[in-house]
């Protein structure tokens, strides 16, 4: 089962210090999102095109809070911690069937929703990030149409995806292994180096990297 590039994720200790981030670098305002009771967090959007977006994620402290960690290590936050480019999710139309390459290494399989939007998507059960966010989540949407197609169109799509990692071949296999199609560039650090990734987003105003 082939995987797409979904989204790309910017986590952030608040919406408006992340809304901030995105319209300083990028020159672009968001759109509002919405919020995702079961994990307590809430989130802007960036449509990239049809089918991609761009998200801001932030833990959302009104109302209950989680019984479990929340995704994308929002709970390790600290309220100073700068936005920035977290992670990245690819789609499958199987789920199970992809996550079956490595269970391990992308958690269980829960099932999410927002307003009309319902989705599958694989989180590990103390909220991590495979290999630190340089392998991506799997999101599996059970309601159409993609999120993204409804979107405002601001004129902006992703150029590049870059991926630094002290294990790039590691990477590269376990990319090959979700059958990934999207174009990501794999690059090596030295070992002991903290994995990171980096977007070049195509803008009104020009090309902008998010780090």
């Amino acid at each position: 089962m082939e995987t797409v590039l979904d989204h790309i994720v910017i986590a952030a200790p608040n919406l408006t210090s992340g809304a901030a981030y995105i319209l300083n670098t990028l020159g672009v305002e968001l759109q509002q999102g919405g919020t995702h009771p079961r994990m307590a967090t809430h989130n802007l959007l960036l449509r990239l095109d049809e089918t991609s977006y761009l998200e801001v994620i932030a833990p959302c402290h009104t109302g209950p809070q989680p019984s479990r960690a929340r995704w994308f290590e929002l709970d390790q936050m600290a309220a100073e911690t700068q936005p920035h480019l977290r992670t990245w999710v690819v789609r499958t139309e199987d789920i199970e069937s992809t996550r079956s390459y490595c269970a391990a290494l992308f958690g269980e399989v829960e099932h999410m929703s927002r307003g009309q939007l319902s989705w599958l998507i694989t989180v590990p059960e103390d909220g991590s990030l495979p290999m630190n966010g340089a392998v991506p989540s799997l999101i599996e949407w059970k309601s159409k149409p993609h999120p993204a197609f409804t979107l405002k169109d601001r004129g902006c799509s992703l150029r590049n995806l870059d991926v630094f990692h002290p294990y790039p071949i590691l990477v590269k296999e376990l990319l090959a292994g979700i059958r990934l199609t999207a174009q990501v560039n794999i690059h090596q650090l030295p070992i002991n180096t903290h994995p990171r990734l980096v977007a070049q987003i195509q803008t009104p105003r020009g090309l902008f990297t998010l780090d």
